[in-house]
């Protein structure tokens, strides 16, 4: 067991840790990854969301044992600010044809991507110009994991009448993260550099628990027996069961994060069953945490 997020040291962190890394143009989400590995010296790393080189902003990054829970960022949204740039002057009606992108809309990966470019629907819940300049747009876009945002950019050219790519873009949010905590490869290398001469506190800002990753899933709270047990590859059966918040009775299994009582993580899994139950299965495990 590790203990309480809040009582851990820099070094437990760094091999159960995130990062919320404020990318920059050029490298690759994975070459980023494998600096951020190399810097703090960690086994491994693994980021939430690929990005492309020439995309900033937020790439979170999974330190050591905290890999295991990637899988957390993909049922996530996310957000960007993009530039559309259009061949030809915006017409009169951009708001308008924007707001019929809101919602759900087909999309097909393009033929770079890494998955089968078959069609399927990505959801739009957010697309507003902040700014409208000749040919250019700068859009707000909030969206389901998923959407290729350079696709989008191409079909509301086409919607727009006048062509259109997607300029710069950046991402400003990957739930549960944001542009607000952002860190920089050199933020983090002078954080490390403070640690090694006796200052943890820009690297405990830089560092953060893993358990801040899982902050908007759902939490079943366990008793340690039962913890020791999961450690084990057991579920969560309902005796071992303390709380349950924010579990949403119309999802379907839902993903849940599980604790011990001093908030440390234990395991990923689905709720399937009734806490209140003298023996079922609560939460069916998927990834061990400790």
């Amino acid at each position: 067991m590790r203990g309480s997020p809040t009582e851990r040291t820099s070094a437990t962190d760094r091999s159960f840790g995130v990062v919320n890394l404020d990318k920059p143009p050029g490298p690759s989400a994975h070459q980023v990854t494998g600096w951020v590995r190399d810097l703090v010296g960690v086994d491994r790393a693994a980021h939430a969301g690929t990005l492309d080189p020439k995309v900033t902003g937020c790439l979170p990054i999974l330190l050591g044992d905290a890999t295991r829970m990637a899988q957390v960022f993909l049922e996530g949204d996310k957000e960007y600010v993009a530039v559309l740039e259009l061949h030809k002057p915006a017409p009169a009606n951009v708001e308008n044809v924007l707001a019929e992108f809101e919602g759900p809309i087909y999309q097909k990966p393009p033929k770079k991507s890494a998955v089968a470019r078959r069609l399927r629907v990505r959801t739009i819940h957010d697309l507003t110009p902040l700014e409208i300049e000749d040919r250019r747009i700068l859009l707000k876009i909030r969206c389901e994991s998923g959407t290729y945002v350079r696709k989008l950019c191409h079909d509301l050219g086409l919607a727009l009448g006048t062509g259109g790519h997607m300029g710069d873009l950046r991402r400003t949010s990957t739930t549960p993260f944001d542009d607000t905590t952002l860190v920089s490869l050199h933020d983090l290398a002078d954080a490390l550099a403070f640690a090694d001469e006796g200052d943890p506190e820009p690297l405990s800002e830089a560092v953060r628990p893993a358990e801040r990753a899982l902050t908007h899933l759902p939490r079943v709270t366990i008793a340690e027996n039962a913890a020791r047990e999961v450690a084990e590859g057991a579920p969560v059966y309902a005796p071992g069961v303390l709380d349950v918040e924010n579990i949403d009775p119309e999802d379907d299994e839902p993903l849940v994060a599980c604790y011990t009582p001093d908030g440390a993580a234990v395991c990923l899994g689905r709720f399937v069953g009734d806490p209140e139950a003298d023996s079922e299965t609560v939460v069916d495990l998927e990834r061990v945490l400790i």
